[in-house]
This record gives structure tokens, C-alpha cells and sequence, in this order.
């Protein structure tokens, strides 16, 4: 394994399971001090415990991204007490499911603190601590953001929010090196996706939607977040990375 990123200070939202877990094992795994937060703290303990027992040091923080100032005191608390703050991926997301004729403007904006507020929180927070030294921004977006979705209006408005944010963020961090990307996968193996992949007529469905045939792995997406993070991808600011077996590449017309 490449040693990409030694003596960088990781924070990672959502890190107790799925694509943040897996994010968290990766940059570890690479030589990063990693900081995992999410709502709650066993799952979070439980990846401290599995990176340190492959000797990585990570720590967690119990927090949860919709709350401002509670994210933003991780984030500068982080960065005072390991000499800085290098990458920062905005995982954490929350969304509701419904039709639009039915949906709540409660539940149109649910979809929209945790994925939007806290992904510009977060953003602007690090920009402000890598300053003068630079860094490295990964948000994550979903497919829901570039192709309609029936059924998740808000969910897939808020991923394509996070995508033009993130163009903006770097167009305004490149001068100072603080480099901001999107990955965007499409259907992942995750805690949150379990339901639904456990049944067989939508797990061969969703197989035959993708031209790879089959749906991503948690790991998969953490190695597309650790290249746009490290030093590799030095010269790519603003891009966005579709990490979903060509899924959003191919029209799909018609099922057998």
C-alpha cells in the first residue's frame, strides 16, 4: 500500500459505516490521521477500533453535520490538535423518500441540511484552515444529482446543489492549492442501500441497469475519494468523477 498520505490529518463525515467506513480504512491504511464523525458513537467506535488494530491511528467525534457550530468546533478542534486540517471529505448525507405532490416543505428541506449546509459548512471551515498551506476537498454527490429520480426530488436536488457548490468552491480555493472535487456514485453496497439490494428481482434489476452488471462496493468508491485526495490528483480542481460501473454513461431504454 502507498504511503500518499503520511503526516496528513484526514476528517471524514459519515465515517461509521459504508463509503465513509471504508474511506476511513483507506487513508489510514495510506498513513493518515483520521478523524471520523456521525450521529452515533458505537459504529464510529467500532472503525476507530478495526483501523488501530491494522495499526492506523484514528480517532471519533460524535457529531452530527446539521449542526452548525457543533461541526464547525470538530473541524477547528481537529486542526488544533493534530498541526492542521489536509483533506476533508463531506460524506454524511440524509434524505427523504415521496412523491412531490405529497412531500412536506419539512421534509423538501431535510433533504438539504445535512447534504447542502453541511457540505458548505464544512467547506467553508476547512478553506479557512488550509489556507496558506492548501488541501484537498472531496464532497460526495450521487447520480440522483445528473439524472431524474422519481420518488427523491429533494434527495437528488440537494446532490446536484452539491456539485455546482463544489465548481464554485474551487474556483475560489485554487489560488491558496485547496482543491475541491465530487465523486458520484450510483448504487453502492452500504448499510443505507441493504434493503433494498437484499431482494432479488431489484438487486438483478439494478444489476442490469449498470453495464458493468453489477452495483459498486464501499471500497471502490474509497479509492476514487483517496485519489482525488492525494498528491496524484495535484492538478485537478472542480472535476467532477462518476464512480458507478457506467451507469450515467448509457441510455437505458427498455428492461427485458
Amino acid at each position: 500500500m502507498q504511503s500518499r498520505f503520511k503526516n496528513k490529518v484526514a476528517f471524514i463525515t459519515g465515517g461509521g459505516s459504508g463509503i465513509g467506513a471504508a474511506t476511513a480504512q483507506r487513508l489510514a491504511q495510506e498513513g493518515a490521521t483520521v478523524i471520523i464523525c456521525g450521529r452515533r458513537q458505537e459504529p464510529l467506535d467500532e472503525v476507530v477500533a478495526s483501523i488501530r488494530e491494522q495499526g492506523g491511528n484514528a480517532h471519533a467525534v460524535q457529531v452530527d453535520v446539521s449542526d452548525e457550530q457543533a461541526f464547525v468546533n470538530a473541524l477547528e478542534q481537529t486542526a488544533k490538535a493534530h498541526g492542521g486540517l489536509d483533506v476533508l471529505v463531506n460524506n454524511a448525507m440524509a434524505f427523504s423518500y415521496g412523491g412531490i405532490e405529497t412531500m412536506t416543505t419539512e421534509d423538501w428541506h431535510s433533504n438539504f441540511t445535512t447534504s447542502v449546509d453541511g457540505t458548505f459548512w464544512g467547506t467553508r471551515t476547512a478553506m479557512k484552515l488550509m489556507k496558506g498551506k492548501g488541501g484537498a476537498i472531496v464532497n460526495i454527490s450521487s447520480i440522483c444529482g445528473d439524472l431524474g429520480t422519481p420518488m427523491m426530488a429533494g434527495y437528488s436536488a440537494s446532490k446536484a446543489a452539491v456539485v455546482n457548490f463544489s465548481r464554485a468552491a474551487a474556483a475560489e480555493g485554487a489560488a491558496d492549492n485547496i482543491r475541491v472535487n465530487v465523486v458520484v456514485p450510483a448504487v453502492v453496497e452500504t448499510p443505507a442501500t441493504a434493503g433494498m439490494l437484499s431482494d432479488d428481482t431489484m438487486l438483478n434489476n439494478t444489476n442490469r441497469l449498470i453495464p458493468m452488471g453489477r452495483v459498486g462496493r464501499s471500497e471502490e468508491l474509497a479509492s476514487a475519494i483517496a485519489f482525488l485526495a492525494s498528491d496524484d490528483a495535484s492538478y485537478i480542481t472542480g472535476a467532477s468523477l462518476p464512480v458507478d460501473g457506467g451507469r450515467a454513461a448509457v441510455l437505458i431504454t427498455a428492461l427485458d
